[in-house]
């Protein structure tokens, strides 16, 4: 980031453009732009000096954006930036007209956003999946279920199958863990949605906004050592 601290914050947006189009031929305002980025009207006046961390990331974000890209990648964007900026990107994000590419192990996230997985499953094979995450995940269940339903093949001489599950080559016990550690990480990422819901909502509190956050971090954390489980018992099918 490389901001004059001498500068006002409408100032530095306005430097780019005076308004970002939309989807549909609509367009936004600088001022417009920066309240949806949690900026009123009374901080746009304020000198870049007197920012935090946090409002100086998100007015970059911003900036950013106002130059209008038509491609964005975003690299484990959830990493990055506070639950209170990441839920405002989100919501810019549904009427971003260009072509966005995402890399990212949020689910939630996810889901709310793409509309088209590339899935990495291994041995250099690259799944090209019309859809979410959500989706992904259930079309892989529901072939993993297909796989142990298949009859054993009449023909002795046959060559045996390539792995296709998950779940090939680990003991019945381990499968029952698999399929615990999927339904935990599920389980969580839902929980997650629900409280992430809640920054939608109308006159939410700072306190709330704070605990919102906190656990919202907390079910990540949760998240990652479900998902870190997992990986350990797939990588031994």
């Amino acid at each position: 980031m490389s901001f004059r601290e001498d500068q006002r914050v409408i100032d530095i947006v306005r430097d780019i453009a005076d308004v970002i189009p939309l989807e549909k031929g609509k367009y936004m305002t600088a001022e417009q732009l920066l309240e949806r980025f949690l900026f009123p009207r009374s901080q746009q006046r304020v000198f870049v000096k007197k920012l935090s961390g946090g409002e100086k990331r998100r007015l970059y974000l911003l900036t950013v954006l106002m130059n209008n890209p038509n491609f964005l990648i975003l690299d484990e964007p959830t990493n990055d930036l506070d639950i209170i900026t990441l839920n405002v990107l989100e919501e810019y994000l549904k009427v971003f007209p260009g072509c966005l590419v995402v890399i990212s192990h949020d689910r939630f996230f996810m889901d709310k956003i793409v509309n088209h997985i590339f899935a990495l499953e291994g041995e250099g094979q690259i799944k090209d999946f019309p859809g979410n995450y959500s989706r992904y995940r259930e079309y892989v269940q529901e072939k993993e279920e297909a796989a142990h339903q298949r009859p054993p093949s009449a023909n002795k001489k046959e060559k045996a199958p390539a792995k296709t599950t998950a779940q090939d080559g680990l003991s019945h016990e381990e499968r029952k863990s698999l399929r615990k550690w999927e339904k935990k990480v599920d389980q969580l990422t839902k929980k997650k949605g629900r409280l992430a819901e809640e920054f939608n909502h109308d006159g939410l509190s700072v306190d709330r906004m704070t605990e919102l956050s906190k656990e919202i971090k907390e079910i990540d954390h949760a998240i990652e050592e479900a998902e870190t489980e997992w990986m350990l018992l797939a990588d031994k099918a």
